[in-house]
Protein backbone atom coordinates (compact mmCIF):
# COMPACT_ATOMS: atom_id res chain seq x y z
CA UNK A 1 0.00 0.00 0.00
CA UNK A 2 2.33 2.59 1.12
CA UNK A 3 4.81 1.52 -1.79
CA UNK A 4 2.09 2.06 -4.37
CA UNK A 5 1.43 5.74 -2.51
CA UNK A 6 5.03 6.69 -3.47
CA UNK A 7 3.96 6.20 -7.16
CA UNK A 8 1.48 8.51 -7.09
CA UNK A 9 1.93 11.60 -8.42
CA UNK A 10 1.92 14.90 -5.74
CA UNK A 11 -1.29 16.11 -7.22
CA UNK A 12 -3.26 12.52 -6.95
CA UNK A 13 -1.56 12.14 -3.43
CA UNK A 14 -2.73 15.50 -2.27
CA UNK A 15 -6.53 14.92 -3.65
CA UNK A 16 -6.65 11.59 -1.87
CA UNK A 17 -5.99 13.24 1.75
CA UNK A 18 -8.08 16.10 0.60
CA UNK A 19 -10.71 13.30 -0.06
CA UNK A 20 -10.34 11.60 3.09
CA UNK A 21 -10.78 14.67 4.92
CA UNK A 22 -13.82 15.09 3.42
CA UNK A 23 -15.28 11.87 4.15
CA UNK A 24 -13.84 12.37 7.64
CA UNK A 25 -15.71 16.13 7.89
CA UNK A 26 -19.03 14.89 6.52
CA UNK A 27 -19.28 11.65 9.00
CA UNK A 28 -18.12 13.65 12.32
CA UNK A 29 -20.61 16.64 10.74
CA UNK A 30 -23.47 14.03 10.57
CA UNK A 31 -22.94 12.45 13.77
CA UNK A 32 -22.98 15.52 15.30
CA UNK A 33 -25.57 17.04 13.84
CA UNK A 34 -27.94 13.74 14.50
CA UNK A 35 -27.26 14.16 17.93
CA UNK A 36 -28.11 17.73 18.46
CA UNK A 37 -31.32 17.07 16.58
CA UNK A 38 -32.45 13.89 18.02
CA UNK A 39 -32.32 16.02 21.52
CA UNK A 40 -34.31 18.97 19.39
CA UNK A 41 -36.69 16.83 18.13
CA UNK A 42 -37.32 14.88 21.64
CA UNK A 43 -37.50 18.50 23.18
CA UNK A 44 -40.19 19.38 20.79
CA UNK A 45 -42.33 16.77 20.63
CA UNK A 46 -42.16 16.81 24.56
CA UNK A 47 -43.20 20.58 25.45
CA UNK A 48 -46.54 19.85 22.84
CA UNK A 49 -46.92 16.60 24.91
CA UNK A 50 -46.97 17.98 28.51
CA UNK A 51 -48.79 21.14 27.22
CA UNK A 52 -51.74 18.75 25.67
CA UNK A 53 -51.70 16.44 29.26
CA UNK A 54 -51.81 19.98 31.02
CA UNK A 55 -54.63 21.25 29.28
CA UNK A 56 -56.50 18.12 29.35
CA UNK A 57 -55.87 18.24 33.12
CA UNK A 58 -57.05 21.75 33.19
CA UNK A 59 -60.13 20.31 31.73
CA UNK A 60 -61.20 17.59 34.34
CA UNK A 61 -60.50 19.71 36.71
CA UNK A 62 -63.26 22.29 35.19
CA UNK A 63 -65.37 19.72 35.10
CA UNK A 64 -65.20 18.23 38.44
CA UNK A 65 -65.61 21.58 39.94
CA UNK A 66 -68.04 23.68 37.79
CA UNK A 67 -69.73 21.36 35.20
CA UNK A 68 -70.61 18.16 38.07
CA UNK A 69 -72.04 20.19 40.37
CA UNK A 70 -74.19 22.75 38.15
CA UNK A 71 -75.72 19.29 36.70
CA UNK A 72 -75.50 17.40 40.07
CA UNK A 73 -79.94 17.70 39.94
CA UNK A 74 -80.55 16.69 36.71
CA UNK A 75 -77.86 13.51 37.15
CA UNK A 76 -80.00 12.40 39.39
CA UNK A 77 -83.39 12.50 38.09
CA UNK A 78 -82.56 11.85 34.48
CA UNK A 79 -83.18 8.43 32.84
CA UNK A 80 -79.67 8.46 30.71
CA UNK A 81 -76.70 8.93 32.15
CA UNK A 82 -75.30 12.61 31.61
CA UNK A 83 -71.17 11.62 30.31
CA UNK A 84 -70.48 15.13 30.67
CA UNK A 85 -70.38 14.98 34.22
CA UNK A 86 -67.34 12.71 33.96
CA UNK A 87 -63.83 14.71 33.60
CA UNK A 88 -62.29 11.91 31.62
CA UNK A 89 -65.19 11.69 29.15
CA UNK A 90 -65.32 15.76 29.23
CA UNK A 91 -61.62 15.95 28.50
CA UNK A 92 -61.45 13.13 26.08
CA UNK A 93 -64.35 15.36 23.93
CA UNK A 94 -62.55 18.05 23.67
CA UNK A 95 -59.38 16.50 22.71
CA UNK A 96 -60.90 14.86 20.17
CA UNK A 97 -62.95 18.16 18.87
CA UNK A 98 -59.02 19.53 18.57
CA UNK A 99 -57.97 16.68 16.12
CA UNK A 100 -60.39 17.60 13.65
CA UNK A 101 -57.87 20.58 12.93
CA UNK A 102 -55.40 18.81 10.27
CA UNK A 103 -52.81 20.05 12.76
CA UNK A 104 -53.35 18.16 15.46
CA UNK A 105 -55.68 14.84 13.37
CA UNK A 106 -52.96 12.43 14.11
CA UNK A 107 -52.68 13.57 18.29
CA UNK A 108 -54.17 11.05 20.75
CA UNK A 109 -54.99 11.36 24.24
CA UNK A 110 -56.89 8.21 26.22
CA UNK A 111 -57.35 7.93 29.63
CA UNK A 112 -56.14 3.93 29.04
CA UNK A 113 -58.58 2.01 31.89
CA UNK A 114 -58.11 -1.13 32.90
CA UNK A 115 -61.75 -1.89 33.79
CA UNK A 116 -64.00 0.70 32.33
CA UNK A 117 -67.73 1.65 32.33
CA UNK A 118 -67.15 3.33 28.39
CA UNK A 119 -65.63 0.81 26.65
CA UNK A 120 -63.39 3.53 24.33
CA UNK A 121 -61.33 3.85 27.49
CA UNK A 122 -60.41 0.39 27.55
CA UNK A 123 -56.65 0.32 27.46
CA UNK A 124 -54.74 -2.14 24.76
CA UNK A 125 -51.84 -3.84 25.45
CA UNK A 126 -49.31 -1.49 25.33
CA UNK A 127 -51.72 0.42 27.68
CA UNK A 128 -52.05 -2.03 30.50
CA UNK A 129 -48.34 -3.04 30.69
CA UNK A 130 -48.05 0.89 31.59
CA UNK A 131 -50.41 0.45 34.00
CA UNK A 132 -49.47 -2.14 35.77
CA UNK A 133 -46.12 -0.73 36.41
CA UNK A 134 -47.82 2.13 37.80
CA UNK A 135 -49.66 0.09 40.21
CA UNK A 136 -46.28 -2.01 40.84
CA UNK A 137 -44.23 0.88 41.92
CA UNK A 138 -46.26 3.55 43.31
CA UNK A 139 -43.34 5.98 43.02
CA UNK A 140 -43.60 5.96 39.60
CA UNK A 141 -45.64 9.21 38.41
CA UNK A 142 -44.66 9.64 34.62
CA UNK A 143 -43.58 7.92 31.69
CA UNK A 144 -42.39 9.01 28.59
CA UNK A 145 -40.80 7.75 25.71
CA UNK A 146 -41.13 6.97 21.60
CA UNK A 147 -43.49 3.85 20.93
CA UNK A 148 -44.45 3.16 17.20
CA UNK A 149 -47.68 1.59 15.75
CA UNK A 150 -49.37 1.50 12.27
CA UNK A 151 -49.63 5.53 11.64
CA UNK A 152 -46.03 6.09 12.17
CA UNK A 153 -43.66 6.80 15.15
CA UNK A 154 -44.95 9.01 18.87
CA UNK A 155 -43.56 10.84 21.38
CA UNK A 156 -45.34 9.68 24.45
CA UNK A 157 -46.67 10.78 28.38
CA UNK A 158 -48.05 8.89 30.84
CA UNK A 159 -49.48 9.38 34.02
CA UNK A 160 -51.28 7.23 36.64
CA UNK A 161 -54.72 7.93 37.64
CA UNK A 162 -55.46 7.15 40.90
CA UNK A 163 -59.15 7.21 43.07
CA UNK A 164 -58.51 9.60 45.00
CA UNK A 165 -62.23 10.81 45.79
CA UNK A 166 -64.50 8.55 47.62
CA UNK A 167 -67.03 10.42 44.89
CA UNK A 168 -66.00 8.82 42.28
CA UNK A 169 -67.06 5.21 43.50
CA UNK A 170 -70.47 6.62 43.50
CA UNK A 171 -70.78 4.99 39.71
CA UNK A 172 -67.69 2.64 40.19
CA UNK A 173 -68.14 0.69 43.51
CA UNK A 174 -70.66 -2.01 43.27
CA UNK A 175 -73.42 -2.80 40.22
CA UNK A 176 -76.04 -2.19 43.60
CA UNK A 177 -74.75 1.18 44.19
CA UNK A 178 -74.26 2.85 40.88
CA UNK A 179 -77.15 5.03 39.24
CA UNK A 180 -79.55 3.57 37.99
CA UNK A 181 -79.19 5.82 34.76
CA UNK A 182 -75.53 4.64 34.35
CA UNK A 183 -76.82 1.00 34.45
CA UNK A 184 -79.11 2.05 31.31
CA UNK A 185 -76.75 3.72 29.27
CA UNK A 186 -73.83 1.50 29.99
CA UNK A 187 -74.83 -1.99 31.17
CA UNK A 188 -73.12 -3.45 34.36
CA UNK A 189 -70.53 -5.80 32.90
CA UNK A 190 -67.83 -3.10 33.35
CA UNK A 191 -66.45 -0.31 35.24
CA UNK A 192 -67.51 -1.90 39.00
CA UNK A 193 -65.17 -3.20 41.79
CA UNK A 194 -62.72 0.05 41.90
CA UNK A 195 -61.19 0.97 45.55
CA UNK A 196 -60.17 4.10 46.78
CA UNK A 197 -56.44 4.61 46.26
CA UNK A 198 -56.43 2.12 43.52
CA UNK A 199 -54.43 2.94 39.93
CA UNK A 200 -57.10 1.85 37.29
CA UNK A 201 -55.73 3.74 34.86
CA UNK A 202 -53.29 5.73 32.66
CA UNK A 203 -53.72 9.43 31.34
CA UNK A 204 -51.35 9.30 28.03
CA UNK A 205 -50.74 12.00 25.20
CA UNK A 206 -49.40 10.85 22.18
CA UNK A 207 -47.70 13.19 19.93
CA UNK A 208 -46.59 11.77 16.43
CA UNK A 209 -43.03 12.42 15.63
CA UNK A 210 -42.49 11.47 12.56
CA UNK A 211 -42.79 14.34 10.54
CA UNK A 212 -40.57 16.31 13.08
CA UNK A 213 -37.98 13.56 12.23
CA UNK A 214 -38.45 13.80 8.49
CA UNK A 215 -38.14 17.48 8.75
CA UNK A 216 -34.85 17.02 10.89
CA UNK A 217 -33.67 14.90 8.42
CA UNK A 218 -34.06 17.08 5.48
CA UNK A 219 -32.03 19.61 7.43
CA UNK A 220 -29.20 17.30 8.24
CA UNK A 221 -29.24 16.43 4.92
CA UNK A 222 -29.06 20.16 3.74
CA UNK A 223 -26.28 21.10 5.94
CA UNK A 224 -24.42 18.20 4.69
CA UNK A 225 -25.30 19.03 1.41
CA UNK A 226 -23.31 22.19 1.86
CA UNK A 227 -20.95 21.09 4.04
CA UNK A 228 -20.01 18.77 1.34
CA UNK A 229 -20.19 21.26 -1.61
CA UNK A 230 -17.85 23.53 0.37
CA UNK A 231 -15.13 21.17 0.84
CA UNK A 232 -15.63 20.21 -3.27
CA UNK A 233 -15.12 23.50 -3.96
CA UNK A 234 -12.22 24.05 -1.72
CA UNK A 235 -11.03 20.92 -3.12
CA UNK A 236 -11.31 22.41 -6.62
CA UNK A 237 -9.72 25.62 -5.99
CA UNK A 238 -6.60 23.96 -4.20
CA UNK A 239 -5.79 22.10 -7.28
CA UNK A 240 -6.04 24.88 -9.82
CA UNK A 241 -3.53 26.63 -7.44
CA UNK A 242 -1.55 23.72 -6.61
CA UNK A 243 -1.75 23.25 -11.01
CA UNK A 244 -0.51 26.90 -11.24
CA UNK A 245 1.91 27.37 -8.23
CA UNK A 246 3.90 24.00 -7.97
CA UNK A 247 3.01 21.06 -10.44
CA UNK A 248 3.18 23.39 -14.00
CA UNK A 249 6.98 25.23 -12.40
CA UNK A 250 7.93 21.91 -11.35
CA UNK A 251 7.13 20.37 -14.70
CA UNK A 252 9.24 23.41 -16.14
CA UNK A 253 12.18 23.13 -14.03
CA UNK A 254 11.98 19.14 -14.16
CA UNK A 255 11.68 19.89 -18.49
CA UNK A 256 14.68 21.82 -18.22
CA UNK A 257 16.89 19.82 -16.24
CA UNK A 258 16.63 17.19 -18.40
CA UNK A 259 17.94 19.57 -21.49
CA UNK A 260 20.89 20.96 -19.00
CA UNK A 261 21.59 17.24 -18.53
CA UNK A 262 22.33 16.96 -22.15
CA UNK A 263 24.86 19.72 -22.35
CA UNK A 264 22.55 22.53 -23.36
CA UNK A 265 24.33 25.16 -20.54
CA UNK A 266 22.14 27.96 -21.87
CA UNK A 267 19.09 27.49 -20.55
CA UNK A 268 18.01 29.47 -17.64
CA UNK A 269 15.35 28.65 -14.94
CA UNK A 270 12.63 31.37 -14.44
CA UNK A 271 10.07 31.71 -11.54
CA UNK A 272 8.31 34.88 -10.99
CA UNK A 273 7.32 34.70 -6.93
CA UNK A 274 9.72 34.36 -4.56
CA UNK A 275 8.28 31.03 -2.59
CA UNK A 276 10.13 27.60 -2.38
CA UNK A 277 9.35 27.37 -6.28
CA UNK A 278 11.85 30.49 -7.07
CA UNK A 279 14.17 29.86 -4.34
CA UNK A 280 14.68 26.14 -6.32
CA UNK A 281 14.86 27.88 -9.97
CA UNK A 282 17.65 30.64 -8.60
CA UNK A 283 19.60 27.72 -6.82
CA UNK A 284 19.43 25.96 -10.11
CA UNK A 285 20.74 28.68 -12.32
CA UNK A 286 23.15 29.44 -9.74
CA UNK A 287 24.18 25.39 -10.34
CA UNK A 288 24.32 25.94 -14.12
CA UNK A 289 26.25 29.00 -14.30
CA UNK A 290 28.47 26.52 -11.78
CA UNK A 291 28.71 24.35 -14.22
CA UNK A 292 29.37 26.28 -17.28
CA UNK A 293 32.58 27.30 -14.73
CA UNK A 294 33.51 23.80 -14.68
CA UNK A 295 33.41 23.28 -17.93
CA UNK A 296 35.57 26.26 -18.74
CA UNK A 297 37.90 25.65 -16.66
CA UNK A 298 38.63 22.12 -17.71
CA UNK A 299 38.59 23.17 -21.02
CA UNK A 300 41.30 26.04 -20.41
CA UNK A 301 43.30 22.98 -18.48
CA UNK A 302 43.14 21.03 -21.62
CA UNK A 303 44.47 24.02 -23.55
Amino acid sequence: MLAALKDLKLGVKLNLILVGILISAIAACGLFLSKILENKIEQEVADKAFLMIETMNSVRDYTSSQVKPELASRLATEAYFIPETVPAYSAREVFEGLRKQPEYENFLYKEATLNPTNMRDKADGFETEITQQFRQNRQLKEKTGFRSNGDGQFYYIARPLEIKKASCLDCHDTVEKAPANLISTYGKEHGFGWKMNEIVASQIVSIPASKVYEAANQLKLSVLGIVASIFVAAIILINLFLNQSIIQPIKKIAAKSNNISTGDLELKFTHSSKDEIGVLAKALNRMVQSLKMAFEMIEDDED
